[in-house]
């Protein structure tokens, strides 16, 4: 049987004439709500109201499955024609019957969101067109128009969301009925009454006056600095020139956390976004990839390395998540065997952080030390080693057994569950602090640093590393 959606638009009298003609012929006719602000166009033709599925509902998706499931059983025995407020195509249940039904049709009327930024006198001919129940799923956009805010619930969630793409203090039009209040943003939640008809019309001002800005923007910004009449400095750099500021923003954002201080961590990531926009405007200039090519092949890559969310792989625990994904990565990486995977550690990583990552992938092969207990006795062999080439006073083997001590204390530290990288960062500042110590205990002794014996140098050393511990 037949299925007729119609739109009955955002206030009576919004019927269209060829929907009025639907109604008047229907054998059954079903209506969303009997407290639709244009349910009376449709009572008078003896319109059955659903709400009673309204309480029987866990959420809004649950209702809408529900209303399309009524719809849908009563059009195997006739002819139905199912009305809704506003636009059909504003209505989840509505695109349910859509999608599951092919003998539809449809009599669009008003959009509540069109009548809203028709109020509001909105300049943005492109808007995002929402209803508050689905407002959690608005992305960013230089205009919204936000309606079916009928509760101070939904209004404080509303007022979230925006606050959180426009900022709080920007103005937006409150519609109620044929009403238009200017107000901040963050007032919306704060009306005094809600009913079927509210919503909200916000754009965004100009560039330079914005309060919230996006990743978009800050590619545009620097588009804009790269153009013709931008900033000088900012014309001439290439990947090369900055690549650098990369590194050094990445340590400095490594720095804030480590300080535990969330305005600079704020700040240090921004700066690291920077620098990615930075290389992907440069790439983008080059016509190598776009920022959309960057941002979906990561969003791919996570998706693809994490098999045991998206896909069948299972993980019961940190490791065997971990052991997913570097499956996944040699996979991705189309790398066949182990030596592919440590070649692929970058070289100019410092040189622990290098040694630590290779030998845990080397350890993948089943190539590794039963224990770290095991790894220290090679690390105590490589001493030996050390010390012969020293007495051999055989400068290139002295610098081969020093390497191979380190790298024998980094897989030593990597099986006893340390970071060498941030042990031996440690282990630097707790020297530092001791020889403060150190120098001031002696110095206030009278004593001077490079006329000291040895004996006054462990004696010195000893009062500092007591004046320092740390209970």
């Amino acid at each position: 049987m037949k299925i007729t959606l119609i739109g009955l638009g955002a206030e009576e009298g919004d019927l269209s004439l060829k929907a009025d003609e639907a109604l008047k012929n229907a054998a059954k006719i079903f209506a969303r709500s009997a407290h639709m602000c244009a349910y009376s166009s449709v009572e008078k033709y003896g319109a059955e109201p659903l709400d009673n599925l309204f309480g029987s509902s866990r959420n809004f998706d649950t209702l809408n499955k529900k209303l399309a499931s009524a719809v849908l059983s009563a059009a195997k025995e006739c002819d139905v024609v199912y009305c809704v407020d506003g636009a059909v195509s504003e209505d989840n249940a509505c695109k349910i019957i859509l999608s599951r039904h092919k003998d539809t049709v449809v009599y669009e009327g008003v959009s509540k969101a069109a009548r809203a930024v028709s109020l509001a006198r909105l300049k943005s001919t492109q808007y995002a067109a929402i209803s508050g129940y689905d407002i959690k799923n608005l992305k960013s956009a230089p205009a919204a128009a936000v309606y079916d805010i009928d509760c101070d619930f939904i209004a404080g969630e509303v007022k979230l969301k925006l606050s959180e793409i426009f900022g709080e203090e920007l103005d937006c039009a409150f519609v109620r009925g044929n009403t238009v209040k200017k107000i901040k943003v963050y007032e919306i939640d704060r009306q005094k009454e809600y009913d079927c008809t509210c919503a909200v019309a916000v754009e965004e001002p100009d560039f330079l006056h914005k309060e919230r800005y996006n990743y978009s923007d800050l590619l545009e910004l620097v588009r804009l600095l790269r153009a013709p009449g931008g900033c000088p400095w900012d014309r001439v750099q290439t990947n090369d020139t900055i690549k650098q500021n990369m590194i050094e923003e990445a340590y400095e954002l490594v720095d804030a956390i480590n300080r535990k201080d969330d305005d600079g961590i704020e700040e240090e990531c921004g700066d690291v976004l920077l620098q990615a926009a930075f290389h992907t405007v440069l790439k983008e200039e080059q016509g190598a990839f776009t920022s959309g090519d960057v941002l979906s092949r990561v969003v791919k890559k996570l998706i693809f390395r994490h098999s045991h969310i998206f896909g069948k792989d299972k993980a019961s625990d940190e490791d065997s998540a971990l052991n997913v994904w570097e499956k996944n990565k040699m996979e991705e990486k189309h790398q066949t065997t182990f030596t592919e995977s440590l070649k692929a550690v970058p070289v100019n990583f410092p040189a622990c952080m290098r040694a630590q990552k290779v030998g845990k992938r080397a350890a993948k092969s089943g190539m590794d030390f039963l224990s770290s207990l095991s790894a220290s006795e090679k690390m105590g062999e490589e001493v030996v080693e050390l010390l012969k080439a020293m007495q051999a006073e055989d400068k290139d083997a002295v610098f081969e057994e020093a390497g191979d001590l380190l790298l024998a204390a980094v897989n030593t530290c990597r099986l006893a569950g340390v970071d060498c990288e941030q042990a031996l960062a440690a282990a630097t500042d707790k020297f530092i602090k001791r020889f403060e110590a150190f120098e001031q205990i002696a110095t206030n002794d009278g004593k001077s640093l490079p006329d000291m014996c040895d004996a006054e140098y462990d004696y010195y050393w000893f009062l500092a590393k007591n004046a320092t511990k740390t209970n």
